[in-house]
């Protein structure tokens, strides 16, 4: 996230190399730290997407609460979640998640923290209910397939590569924002063609944000090191900036790939 940077860290200071083995292995512990607490975000958002979706449909279609496309029969959970006004509540709370950690996590404990990243990996689990009444099973598996070949590349591409990839963050970040004005303005366009271009776009950005935060996050190290509390901290941080460029890569490649349920 472009919120969470070294520069917040330069009052902490950074801490001299005291050899390149223990540095190594100190780097190492810090990146895997992220990946494990991302790898568990997503587990986590995984379990509940499929524990909603499981709970919100029916073969019953005289107990149902209301009719999902052609074949799908609601119950009144599911209802409630995807049918009724709750869904816009669904569907947002995750932001809320995500400004609230932007802006509060340097005044809490690395265990509030971390409680509140996974509430916030379950909320989102939850908004993503959905993909599994609209598209099926096979298609998903298949989406979550590409989604992790590419972002691991992408991810290695930015911790291994020596050339700087700072100058491209302002730019993915000026994208990224013009990619979402242009998908409220087509809300009210509803060009499909138009959305096309969009998630194509959206897609390219999330890519060059994976290289970019691996290569951000693995700098940030030097600053973090030898402060417990505060590389704790930054290892959660590091994780939900990488969790969102994995969930938002999967669901625009999904909108590509994923097989509609008839």
């Amino acid at each position: 996230m472009s919120n969470y940077d070294r520069n917040a860290y330069a009052q902490f200071g950074g801490v001299a190399r005291a050899g390149t083995a223990e540095y190594d292995l100190g780097l190492r512990s810090y990146m895997l730290g992220i990946y494990n607490y991302m790898t568990l975000a997503l587990a986590v958002s995984a379990m509940v997407a499929w524990g909603v979706a499981a709970l919100s449909v029916t073969g019953d279609a005289s107990a149902a609460a209301a009719k999902f496309g052609a074949n799908t029969y609601l119950t009144s959970f599911g209802y409630a979640l995807f049918a009724s006004p709750l869904k816009w509540v669904v569907m947002l709370a995750p932001l809320a998640f995500v400004f609230f950690l932007s802006f509060r996590f340097d005044r809490m404990s690395q265990g509030a923290l971390t409680g509140t990243f996974l509430a916030f990996a379950a909320t989102m689990g939850l908004s993503m209910g959905a993909i599994f009444l609209v598209y099926t099973t096979a298609s998903i598996v298949q989406a979550l397939f590409i989604t992790t070949a590419a972002f691991g590349a992408l991810s290695l591409y930015g911790y291994t590569t020596k050339r700087s990839l700072s100058a491209m963050g302002s730019f993915l970040i000026m994208g990224l924002f013009g990619v979402i004005l242009a998908g409220l303005a087509n809300l009210f366009f509803q060009s499909s063609a138009f959305q096309l271009a969009i998630n194509v776009v959206a897609i390219l950005i999330f890519a060059g944000l994976t290289a970019w935060d691996t290569q951000r996050l693995k700098e940030e190290y030097d600053v973090v090191a030898g402060d417990t509390a505060l590389m704790g901290k930054a290892t959660v941080m590091g994780a939900l900036s990488l969790y969102l460029n994995f969930i938002n890569m999967f669901q625009l490649i999904l909108s590509f790939v994923g097989q509609k349920n008839e």
